[in-house]
């Protein structure tokens, strides 16, 4: 489209957005976003991107919206805080696993929502718009930076004045040739608390994540979850939120999250069917939507959390099932120990076959039995 936007459409564009939901609206150009490119095509080649999938699984279409959209003009970009309505998990219990507070419930909902207001509005003008959240075609966290919504945090997050990094984002592609927003002349400055809050050093002060560190990243990836990133795994189920907790920006609106939300039974998680997990969980990333490695977070929480109470379900789990979660298991019944634990890893060492799963069960039965 060739005429320019009526005046007074972003105006009424951030009025739609507020009265969605939206907490910032700006707008910026549909340039490429070299520079972010040539960091995601650094962190593959050096393995600091690990497995990850979503925008690194093409960085150049990620980094390019005219490659999805070749009429588009400008980026529409808008923020929105899951708190405090994801409340807050609380203090470690027994027998109870966390899920990280953007996880509770689909967040998405209300940003998405908010965001195909602005875009009807857009439409209603006259101009093509595009709805683009958790998309793997948009860098979101690049926009909202370029937009002026947010500026890029030590901790990787896409950080606000008052909201701190507790942000979800997204855009609406438009042809619309709004005026651009001025970035944020912020940044962390000699800020560092998320970097020491990690709990396995994922961070550095330049603000560089190593995935293959990172805990939020091990529990939507497949596979053995490492040994020392269970060590540090706690009580978590899905996701992480130390780094957010230790962020200044966003700490006054955290402690106004007092409600209890996302903590989660772990034995009554794992006797539940693989059609309830998914469709109870519908909004986590689990890989392949195989709940098997969600069953596997929850075995590793267990294992920091668990008690004598545990065990008979952790030795169902050695007993049958996948590999990945009998070995798994047995980590767990190492952590919690007991005679029972003990019996119960003696038992499946004399029937086990799978030598990875072998050396899980010799590794925990060491554990039990150390003097």
């Amino acid at each position: 489209m060739d005429a320019p936007p009526r005046d007074g459409l972003l105006d009424r564009l951030r009025r739609v957005g507020e009265e969605g939901g939206l907490v910032g609206l700006g707008v910026c150009s549909v340039e490429p976003f070299d520079e972010v490119r040539v960091e995601m095509a650094r962190r593959i080649d050096t393995g600091l991107a690990g497995r990850r999938r979503f925008t690194y699984t093409d960085p150049t279409v990620a980094t390019d919206v005219s490659r999805s959209f070749p009429w588009a003009r400008r980026l529409v970009v808008g923020s929105f805080t899951y708190l405090p309505a994801a409340g807050n998990p609380g203090p470690p219990a027994a027998g109870t696993g966390r899920i990280a507070r953007f996880a509770t419930v689909d967040h998405y909902r209300g940003l998405r929502a908010a965001l195909s207001e602005v875009a009807a509005h857009l439409a209603a003008a006259g101009y093509r718009a595009e709805v683009l959240a958790d998309d793997n075609r948009l860098v979101d966290r690049g926009a909202a930076v370029r937009a002026g919504v947010a500026w890029w945090g030590k901790s990787t997050m896409a950080l606000a004045p008052k909201y701190g990094p507790w942000l979800l984002l997204g855009s609406v592609v438009t042809d619309a040739e709004l005026a651009e927003s001025e970035p944020m002349a912020r940044d962390c400055g000699t800020c560092v608390a998320c970097v020491t809050a990690c709990p396995t050093g994922a961070l550095n002060q330049e603000g560089v994540l190593d995935a293959t560190r990172c805990i939020s990243y091990w529990a939507q990836t497949p596979g053995s979850i490492p040994l020392d990133i269970r060590q540090a795994w706690g009580d978590r189920l899905y996701g992480c939120d130390d780094c957010l907790d230790a962020c200044p920006p966003g700490g006054r609106l955290a402690e106004t999250s007092a409600a209890s939300e996302g903590r989660v039974d772990l034995l009554a998680l794992l006797e539940r069917t693989d059609e309830e997990l998914m469709a109870e969980y519908a909004h986590f990333y689990v890989p392949r939507r195989d709940a098997r490695f969600l069953r596997r977070n929850a075995l590793v929480a267990l294992g920091h959390r668990g008690t004598a109470e545990a065990v008979p379900v952790l030795t169902q789990y050695l007993a049958s099932g996948p590999a990945i979660l009998r070995g798994h298991a047995a980590w767990a019944l190492g952590r919690v120990g007991g005679a029972d634990a003990s019996g119960a890893l003696r038992r499946a060492l004399a029937e086990e076959a799978d030598p990875a799963v072998v050396d899980e069960l010799e590794a925990a039965r060491r554990e039990v039995e150390r003097p």
